[in-house]
């Protein structure tokens, strides 16, 4: 491992079919005052949120809701829930929902006691709080961000046309408890379950493909994507299978939590072309990765070309006999490409909603970093575009 780093995740997790039972002993740890933040009806449909308020009322809790929290949240939903929260007083948050929800708590959890637009402080300019932190718990009910268990928030500002996430410093930002049922997640359609699962494997390649190689945290890496590969195909021709829910889940965790970041210096492209997709066409963040990565992949292969070959062995079973590096490489490509059609991802941008028209804004709304094989120039980003729209 080169570099020096630390390593602390504070967030507790409670996973399993029992996960719920433990919600009322943590809810008994904190204040008294708690906005419960949701989405639209699905957890009321579920019975989830009668077993939520039940929960809350029985531990003699003041609730203030949030709800109709949408999957790319915004900076108005956002000033909307710092309202509310302030004019309930609350001293806790209690977030039940998929990324998205998750994101939108950590966002409130540090606005809520700030002066200042929480836009042009957290998302412009990328500062870190300055004031007290509202804590927070979750009760996830779709795989794929690893929200639960990081520090990171994704909020979209329609008005400007961008979608921008930040990875807050303070470990007050994580949740302070999850809790995870992978039956929770079987209601989901699975449109949003395969989008979930794409993002998920995103997350992995884009500190796998970054920055310094061969390092414990690449062969983790490795093992959660042929984990992931194998629990998709059962969950696809099967939904309901618990085994493969609960993989999916698991994986989804240390897919994010900073584990696997260790001794990388991570990329990050592919969400960066995906958000900015994402803030023009409000599609499934999942599937804004999905359409961006073939494209993306191939332009860099060359630049890293040892670790796709790596790639392509390990996590694809290339056979490297009788082929040279860029057709072992090429072939693992491939061999992901016809896995995201397999499990029903979209490989083209315009399948989301993405014309022509666009093209200047798409290419505007995606910054630059510079953290993995190659450093992109916009005229670059301007021909993954295009490339993606080919598709």
């Amino acid at each position: 491992m080169l570099g020096d780093f630390t390593y602390c995740n504070p967030t507790k997790l409670y996973f399993g079919e029992k996960a719920l039972d433990n919600l009322e002993p943590e809810l008994r740890k904190y204040g008294n005052n708690v906005a419960f933040v949701y989405g639209g009806g699905s957890i009321k449909k579920s019975g989830l949120y009668d077993q939520v308020m039940t929960i809350l009322n029985k531990t003699g809790k003041k609730v203030a809701e949030i709800s109709g929290v949408m999957a790319n949240p915004t900076i108005d939903k956002l000033r909307e829930g710092i309202e509310i929260a302030r004019a309930n007083n609350v001293d806790f948050i209690l977030a039940v929902g998929g990324g998205s929800v998750l994101d939108y708590a950590k966002a409130l959890a540090v606005s809520i006691h700030e002066e200042e637009d929480p836009w042009d402080k957290y998302f412009d300019r990328f500062e870190e709080p300055t004031c007290p932190i509202v804590p927070i718990g979750t009760i996830l009910t779709m795989a794929g961000t690893g929200s639960e268990m990081n520090a990171g928030s994704v909020i979209t500002n329609p008005e400007k046309k961008l979608k921008v996430g930040h990875v807050f410093a303070s470990e007050e930002v994580m949740p302070r408890f999850s809790i995870m049922n992978p039956r929770l997640t079987m209601s989901l359609p699975t449109y949003q379950m395969v989008a979930g699962i794409y993002d998920i494997f995103n997350h992995i390649c884009e500190q796998y493909f970054s920055g310094n190689d061969d390092c414990p945290s690449d062969d983790i890496a490795e093992g959660l994507m042929r984990n992931l590969i194998r629990a998709s195909y059962k969950a696809v021709k099967n939904p309901k299978d618990y085994e493969a829910r609960s993989n999916i889940m698991w994986d989804a965790t240390w897919a994010l939590n900073t584990l696997i970041a260790k001794g990388k210096t991570e990329d990050w492209m592919v969400h960066m072309l995906g958000q900015s997709l994402g803030a023009l066409t409000n599609a499934t963040h999942g599937m804004t990765l999905a359409a961006m990565s073939i494209p993306y992949y191939h332009f860099i292969m060359m630049d890293g070309l040892p670790k796709f070959v790596r790639f392509a062995e390990n996590v694809w079973g290339v056979d490297p006999k009788g082929k040279n590096d860029i057709e072992i490489a090429s072939l693992g490509l491939a061999k992901m490409e016809g896995w995201m059609k397999d499990i029903g991802l979209v490989t083209s941008i315009r399948e989301l909603g993405a014309d022509k028209s666009m093209l200047d804004d798409l290419v505007n709304g995606v910054s630059i970093l510079n953290g993995g094989y190659r450093v992109l120039t916009k005229d670059e980003v301007r021909v993954l575009f295009m490339e993606a729209f080919k598709r």
